[in-house]
């Protein structure tokens, strides 16, 4: 037992040792990749970034020094994904990490974790090397981004085109913000700034070309003196006739995909996390193997009558169980005397309803202590929710906008079939079944007595204001932009 306890005790300080190394080892790792960039560099293209332009290798010898560089920037980008969630981590629930690193002797001594080869330095020296790193491997990342405002995923940059008379195009005015500007705290930040640079750049973008023909047909336009179909036409002629027509597309789809993968993501995130903190909350936290969940069942156990029930909405519902099993029985003993059947004996009748009420009652104290745990879990949710939503007010602009994009870029019977579906459903004459249904199990599932009042009330008066928020919406923005999509669903609704 000791020689397994003693075990059990190394392999815990290894793996503590291992969680509080992870960010040095993924900086490492990303700057051991950088390294590799730059030998490629100074020994193939003259130290100068990969591209064709700066060496005179064939195209084959070319799209192996591609591959090359696409891995170690992969590698880059996930180990300071990983840097950058591992320090986050480690300032949440091991502050003083630093100080349980391995050290000997004084301020100024090193030591060797038993994992890994390299040396450990005191904190203040590990920070000056972590940032130099930083800014190394932020220099060879400069080198493959595009150094526009417009946000761009691929590896390598895209050659700048050229005019028809064989010079560069001008790019369009912007700030040069490329999409990894790492700097020491912009690779601390995450992922929030980048999703802010990136519907910054959009805004920019936007601001900039608001003088041209070609966003006069947008969601938000009023009617001008000609039809907006013309000036959109003549916008969209003089856009492909301008030189950098196919530049500023490319960078457009480019700005477009990342601000859609952002918004899935977001979503994804949004709908995923709460749910799963819920649910661990709930089935893990507080189970009865644990100190709270055990401590929450205790408190509703039979012995403590007074407890059982934690409203008197179960109490009811307890005794008119009872009672039904009551008159069964009852029901049971008259039909066998009618029949001339031996009836069973007074005693083993009241053994059987003492055993069920103890039945009924160990029901329903699980019952109030789930309720208690609901509320508890429910609520670790929510705050959850919240955190992301006030965590991520760029995505939730991109989540908007990407939103708008699918719901305007409908059919006009597709809108008016789910516009009719959703109304229907949630504001139409037998909706009030649904709502009631749905007030009833989360009374049930919280521990709340439903209160028939409160519920009619609700019926009463929510889904009417759901019906004026749609048909605002429809008078105000949807019969402006798409007049087709509510003759559509007049018809339809007719």
């Amino acid at each position: 037992m000791v020689s397994f306890l003693s075990r059990l005790r190394v392999y815990l300080q290894r793996a503590e040792q291992w969680y509080l190394t992870t960010p040095d080892r993924a900086l490492d790792e990303a700057y051991d990749a950088a390294l590799m960039i730059q030998a490629l560099e100074n020994e193939h293209f003259g130290g100068q970034k990969i591209s064709p332009n700066h060496s005179q290798v064939g195209q084959e010898t070319y799209a192996y020094f591609e591959q090359e560089l696409n891995k170690h920037l992969k590698t880059i980008r996930l180990r300071l994904s990983e840097f950058r969630l591992s320090r986050s981590t480690l300032n949440v629930t091991n502050p003083k990490a630093d100080r349980q690193l391995p050290q000997s002797g004084s301020g100024e001594s090193y030591s060797t974790p038993p994992e890994s080869g390299r040396l450990v330095r005191p904190s203040k020296e590990r920070t000056a090397i972590s940032l130099e790193k930083l800014q190394f491997v932020d220099q060879i990342l400069a080198r493959y981004q595009v150094s526009r405002g417009n946000v761009s995923t691929a590896l390598v940059p895209l050659d700048a085109p050229t005019t028809p008379y064989g010079s560069p195009a001008t790019p369009p005015r912007s700030g040069n913000l490329p999409i990894n500007n790492y700097n020491g705290s912009a690779n601390l930040s995450g992922s929030a700034n980048l999703s802010a640079q990136i519907l910054a750049d959009q805004q920019a973008r936007t601001a900039r070309k608001s003088d041209t023909l070609s966003n006069l047909e947008t969601i938000s336009d009023k009617t001008g003196v000609l039809p907006r179909s013309i000036l959109g036409t003549i916008g969209r002629l003089k856009q492909e006739l301008d030189p950098n027509a196919e530049y500023e597309v490319m960078q457009d789809f480019q700005v477009k995909r990342q601000r859609t993968k952002m918004a899935i993501r977001f979503i994804l995130t949004l709908v995923a996390v709460p749910i799963l903190v819920q649910v661990s909350v709930r089935n893990v936290a507080l189970s009865d193997r644990f100190i709270p969940g055990h401590w929450i069942s205790r408190q509703f156990t039979i012995t403590n009558p007074n407890k059982i029930f934690l409203n008197g909405e179960m109490t009811e519902q307890a005794l008119k169980s009872l009672t039904t099993f009551e008159e069964r029985m009852k029901f049971e003993t008259l039909l066998r005397e009618t029949l001339g059947l031996e009836a069973p004996e007074v005693e083993a009748q009241e053994e059987k309803v003492r055993d069920r009420v103890k039945a009924i009652a160990k029901d329903y104290s699980h019952r109030s202590a789930n309720a208690i745990k609901n509320w508890i879990a429910d609520l670790s949710g929510v705050i959850a929710f919240i955190f992301i939503l006030t965590r991520g007010q760029a995505q939730i602009e991109a989540v908007k906008g990407f939103i708008d994009e699918i719901v305007y870029g409908l059919s006009d019977s597709a809108k008016a079939f789910i516009i009719i579906l959703f109304t229907d459903v949630f504001v139409g004459f037998h909706s009030p079944h649904g709502w009631e249904v749905i007030l009833e199990g989360v009374s049930e599932h919280l521990g709340i007595p439903p209160s028939r009042n409160f519920i009619f009330l609700f019926i009463a008066t929510f889904p009417v204001i759901l019906d004026t928020i749609f048909k605002y919406w429809i008078f105000r923005y949807l019969n402006r932009i798409s007049p087709s999509a509510v003759a559509t669903y007049k018809e339809m609704n007719e």
